[in-house]
Order: C-alpha cells, then structure tokens, then sequence
C-alpha cells in the first residue's frame, strides 16, 4: 500500500469520526455522548479514537475549529474575487446558507457546545470568527456607507442568527427555504430601514 493512499485512508476516517460526532453532539449534547458510544457508531472501539483524535475535548476543537476554518476562508475569497460589493454580499449570503444547510449538525452544535473547547481551541474558534465578521461587515460598509459601525454590526450579526437558524426547523433544506431566507438576509442587510427613535 502506498503512504498516499494510507494517508487519505486515515483522512477519511477522520473526517468520518466527525461527521459522525457532529450528530451525536447536535442530538444528544457533547456531554452525553461517551468515547464508547462514538467509537461504537463508526465502527471501532472508544479507545482506538485516541488514534485520531487525543481527547472528545480535542475531537470537538478540531470540528469547531474547521467549521470556523471553513467559514472564514470561504469568506474571504470571495470578498478577494472582487465583485462589486453588492454582488459580493449576495455571494457570502449564498456561501453562509449553503453551509447551514449541508452541515446543520456542525451548526448546532458551534451554537450550543462553544464553552466546552479548551481555552486554546476557543480563541481559534473567535478568532475565525471575528475575521468572518470583518469581512462581511467591510462589505455592508460599501454597500451601505451610511451605516455607523455599530448598526452594521447588529446588522451582520442578526443576519448569522437569522440564517444559523436553518438546522432548527424541518424543511431547511428546500429551494423555498434557500429563497426565503435569501431574500430576508438581503433585507436585514441593505434594507434602507432604520430603527426608531
């Protein structure tokens, strides 16, 4: 056998071991899921995970870590492809809810099991994701120069909850549902409304 074979052998396990965490933890809850059970579901013995991963602590920092990894570069090349800044917002729209809902485990579980990462593994996770945020908000700033920092900010932050609420309800995987929640990101981002007084 050769070493690369081997090596995407092992990739794939571990991607895998993962998947497979990512929906114990979002059904369950990461503390009720013992090594045992999650060796159990992918077919090998709780202790034969230590071979990939050296605790369910750290199996939890890397799938948060690449969720937040996988967000933040994506992101980022888009906001680098150059689009004008409008086309560029559809496009982090579009990227953000593609990932909501092929990976509605992921997405619950960043939502509910963030404080149980090591301190290390958290501020990774922060880290991407205030990069993330930048991002967008560099864009709204284009796209919406009148905007003061503050209400751009609630603005992207409300539109992440708005669109992290996919894997919450049944029919998130629908072309109505992409459509719907499209068009009321748009509005929660460049609509011309502003709160009242």
């Amino acid at each position: 056998m050769s070493t690369t074979w081997r090596t995407e052998q092992k990739a794939n396990r571990r991607a895998e071991i993962l998947r497979t965490a990512a929906e114990l933890f979002a059904e369950r809850g990461y503390a009720s899921v013992s090594t045992v059970e999650l060796g159990e579901a992918v077919g090998m013995s709780g202790p034969a995970l230590y071979k990939h991963f050296p605790s369910k602590e750290a199996l939890l920092g890397e799938l948060l870590i690449d969720a937040s990894t996988h967000l933040s570069e994506g992101g980022r090349r888009i906001v680098e492809d150059g689009d004008p800044p409008v086309r560029t917002l559809d496009r982090l729209i579009g990227f953000h809810i593609g990932y909501t809902t092929t990976s509605p485990a992921v997405i619950r579980v960043q939502d509910r099991e963030l404080a149980q990462l090591s301190p290390e593994a958290n501020r990774t996770v922060r880290a991407l994701q205030r990069s993330y945020v930048q991002d967008w908000d560099a864009v709204l700033a284009r796209v919406r120069p009148e905007l003061d920092s503050a209400e751009r900010q609630i603005r992207v932050l409300g539109c992440f909850g708005l669109l992290n609420s996919t894997p919450y309800f049944a029919q998130a995987h629908t072309t109505q549902t992409v459509r719907v929640l499209t068009a009321m990101a748009r509005d929660a981002l460049r609509g011309s409304g502003t709160p009242a007084a």
